[in-house]
């Protein structure tokens, strides 16, 4: 669809429109899938921000969208990555339902509800807070009243379960992380038996719906696999995790957790209850991320392998992500962020790799695109910490990008090239937040 533009830029109401669109065409109901071929289930953090946008247009679709995905939460408290729509076949998405099997009867997800067991990096607090700070009222005081006790125990799974080295958190699969190829899990992966390859390709449904340059590779898949069923061989249990054939301390997870655990305490105060535990796990956690994670040679924050207690020293976008917390090395990641690894002349919002490195792949998936998800998040860290100007220019990529290749999953750094699924939701909805934040008169030109 080509973009329609006014003398001063991409046309924002047109913009609008067709973000709202989006959303619509993507609500089943009662959640949002991502994007209808691609991925036709309901995921975890995609909900977070789809929560934030549908908030501009319909702020109890909002709240819907998030307690949908809280009605699936398990018994032990995580909140699951997916959760499958019973109404969609079997064999529509890969890994589907059925490899998930057995989930526990015990700790496990609601009866009759199908899900992985897996979670995604926590940003529905912080999305709660969002939605509830820019739509006042009873209504949403009674929404935030209802989800509070869910997400409070969503955090207390992940602070009591997943507690590895030094009080931080970890994740047992790359796609945990949200960045499920990220160069950072290469290192880790490459201790992992794929077992046979073969076949892969055949299982794979994305590949009928996104080139397969833009996709991780059956390698990477077939390690992906091997490492979800070691965890569901297990039960999806949590001791022991340095036993699990992957155990990774992410930046970027653990940034989201500090911030979202911040959101808690806001939120606790909300509906009366106590902030205190909530405040010193957020603080106790931010300080571990400052002081364990960052390598000041690479001028960010890196995961850290739990296996061999190794650092993996790789510059990504996760490795920004701790700017969302007060504290730690702000003005040197603002000058990797400003710097030739993410911002080289005429590249637009934020990579997810470094652009320097020899293997970054700028159309493949997390290991070099721009995705409008993490760029909102450094966004929005930019204004909480008054770096007006910078937040500005990031805002005005993402808007740029979407007016010219349309509403992509992800989107070349360079050329702006729209990759991945088109339609896709969190772009909507992100956009969304970003037009509503910024001021009217904002010309969106570079």
């Amino acid at each position: 669809m080509t973009p329609v533009r006014s003398d001063t830029g991409p046309d924002l109401a047109d913009l609008r429109r067709r973000a709202a669109a989006t959303l619509r065409r993507n609500w089943r109901g009662k959640a949002t899938v991502p994007t209808a071929a691609l991925y036709p289930h309901q995921w975890s953090w995609d909900s977070a921000f789809i929560a934030i946008g549908q908030a501009h247009l319909h702020p109890r679709r909002a709240f819907a969208e998030l307690t949908a995905l809280l009605d699936a939460q398990w018994g032990d408290g995580r909140v699951p990555q997916i959760v499958f729509n019973p109404a969609v076949p079997e064999d529509a998405y890969f890994p589907g339902p059925a490899f998930w099997r057995p989930l526990p009867r015990r700790g496990g997800p609601p009866p009759g509800v199908s899900t992985t067991g897996l979670v995604q990096p926590p940003v529905h607090a912080a999305a709660v807070l969002t939605i509830a700070e820019r739509h006042p009222g009873e209504a949403t005081d009674a929404a935030v009243r209802r989800l509070y006790p869910e997400l409070a125990r969503f955090h207390d799974y992940l602070f009591d379960r997943r507690r590895v080295a030094s009080g931080l958190v970890g994740i047992v699969h790359p796609w945990e992380s949200g960045l499920d190829n990220s160069p950072a899990w290469d290192g880790p992966l490459d201790a992992v038996d794929p077992g046979p390859a073969h076949g892969i390709t055949g299982l794979r449904r994305d590949l009928r719906h996104a080139d397969a340059g833009h996709r991780p590779t059956d390698a990477d898949y077939a390690r992906y696999m091997a490492v979800v069923a070691a965890y569901r061989d297990r039960g999806y249990a949590d001791d022991d995790l340095p036993s699990l054939p992957f155990c990774v301390v992410d930046p970027l997870f653990c940034a989201v957790l500090a911030w979202s655990e911040q959101a808690l305490a806001a939120l606790a105060r909300r509906v009366g209850a106590d902030p205190g535990r909530h405040v010193e796990r957020a603080r106790e956690l931010t300080h571990q991320v400052h002081t364990r994670l960052f390598d000041p040679a690479l001028g960010c924050y890196v995961a850290l392998d739990v296996r061999t207690g190794r650092a993996v020293a790789k510059r990504t976008v996760a490795g920004l992500a701790p700017l969302l917390l007060p504290g730690g090395h702000r003005p040197v990641l603002l000058d990797t962020l400003a710097g030739p690894s993410f911002a080289a002349p005429g590249v637009r919002g934020v990579p997810s790799y470094d652009l320097t490195a020899a293997d970054a792949d700028l159309r493949r998936y997390w290991r070099g695109p721009t995705w409008v998800n993490t760029t909102w998040l450094l966004w929005r860290a930019l204004l909480a910490h008054g770096e007006t100007e910078h937040a500005e220019r990031l805002a005005a990529d993402v808007v740029c990008l979407v007016a010219d290749a349309g509403f992509r999953e992800y989107f070349h750094p360079v050329t702006g090239e729209g990759l991945g699924s088109d339609h896709f939701s969190w772009t909507a909805a992100l956009l969304l937040d970003v037009l509503a934040r910024e001021p009217e008169d904002q010309r969106w030109q570079r």
